[in-house]
């Protein structure tokens, strides 16, 4: 087993100013959608979108930001490496799976009549 070093990263004060700016403006968004509500509604709307579009775009200015943008790029060159079946092993395999579920299903309800045969008829001498 590979052990890969840790890195860690060192929350800059800046980075905190960022993402509390980002947290101001997502709440500010919310805020003026619902002060402006004597305004129409696609003023409303415009008001919220640019002020979320502002708060997202300081977020992914912060390291945070960056680092999420990162893992998004590294999952997408995983999910890239991965081979996925073909259509026709795919359906064999979901074929095999309702095959088993198929069988388990019957042998569950063998067992359970067997039981309940043994235990009412031959143990409690219930005869129906």
């Amino acid at each position: 087993m590979s052990t890969s070093p840790q890195v860690e990263t060192v929350s800059t004060s800046a980075d905190k100013a960022k993402l509390a700016g980002a947290v101001l403006l997502l709440v500010g968004s919310i805020v003026a959608f619902y002060m402006l509500g004597k305004q129409d509604l696609w003023v409303r709307v415009i008001a919220l979108l640019v002020l979320l579009a502002a708060a997202i775009a300081l977020f992914f200015t912060a390291e945070t930001g960056k680092q999420l943008i990162a893992f998004g790029r590294d999952s997408v060159r995983e999910v890239k490496k991965v081979v996925w079946p073909t259509r026709k092993e795919a359906g064999q395999m979901t074929g095999y799976v309702f095959a088993f579920v198929v069988v388990m299903a019957l042998f569950l309800w063998l067992t359970d009549k067997t039981l309940e045969w043994a235990i009412f008829n031959l143990i409690l001498g219930w005869r129906s």
